[in-house]
């Protein structure tokens, strides 16, 4: 049976639209170019097709500028979707918007009702869903997905996201069942005792969130020495534009739902 946690038949992305120049950011380092943005899209969307996986892409949203990184909206398991509840408030229509599309596909769609999480906290791998707290996670919505998923048999633990990190994905990657890329000091904390860890290269902490997506490793373009890491370790490496959506803080996994539909 092929890995359950990078092995996928299905992605869905939305869109950048014209309002995402007014997109979230922790940090205000220029606003997005929404042609180059579109570019990158692109890009991306044919790089998870070439994989072999069907791919929706769904329209901008345009009353809501976030809307391209729909990660944050719900979390696909093999059992089922479970829609999220952003802790942003402006992004929580999002969450609802994903739902529909979810609905065609799932069999099962549950949804978060208390408290707040966003996908970008959530890294699952084959042996647990690791959820980092951080200021769009909080207890209250993590204990709301544990109690669903230990119905689907899985097993949540709860970590917590660096200081000045927006979501514990930020600073991770998984790569395949048992290895994480990650940088310095999210590793530091302990949390990922028991697995294989890459860190990625001083200086290219940015790079941390990467997609292990089929048979390929989706990492942002312009980290040659953690790229030069991983293709040393033996990963299938698609570099991909990600200056844009850096400007909102987004990474490569924020702008895709990756899953096998039941």
């Amino acid at each position: 049976m092929p890995p359950v946690s990078h092995t996928f038949t299905h992605a869905i992305t939305r869109r950048p639209g014209n309002s995402v120049t007014d997109g979230l950011r922790d940090t205000d380092i220029g606003a997005p170019d929404l042609a180059t943005f579109l570019d990158h899209h692109a890009a991306y969307v044919a790089a998870l097709r070439a994989t072999g996986a069907t791919v929706s892409v769904l329209d901008a949203l345009e009353p809501y500028p976030d809307a391209c990184f729909v990660e944050d909206t719900a979390l696909c398991l093999p059992q089922g979707a479970i829609i999220m509840r952003p802790g942003a408030p402006t992004r929580l229509g999002e969450a609802l918007e994903m739902k529909p599309h979810l609905d065609a596909l799932y069999s099962n769609v549950e949804t978060i009702t208390s408290g707040y999480i966003e996908g970008g906290d959530i890294l699952v791998t084959e042996r647990e869903i690791l959820v980092g707290l951080s200021a769009r996670t909080d207890a209250t919505g993590v204990a709301n997905l544990t109690d669903i998923t230990a119905k689907w048999g899985h097993k949540v633990r709860t970590v917590q996201t660096p200081p000045g990190v927006l979501h514990f994905k930020t600073d991770c990657s998984l790569l395949d069942a048992v290895t994480v890329l990650s940088t310095e000091l999210l590793d530091a904390s302990g949390c990922f005792d028991g697995y294989n860890v890459i860190h990625t290269s001083p200086g290219e902490e940015a790079c941390a969130n990467a997609i292990r997506f089929n048979g390929s490793v989706l990492m942002p373009a312009g980290f040659p020495c953690t790229a030069e890491k991983l293709d040393k370790a033996g990963y299938e490496i698609t570099q991909i534009g990600n200056s844009e959506a850096a400007k909102l803080d987004g990474g490569l996994s924020c702008l895709s739902l990756r899953f096998t539909p039941c």
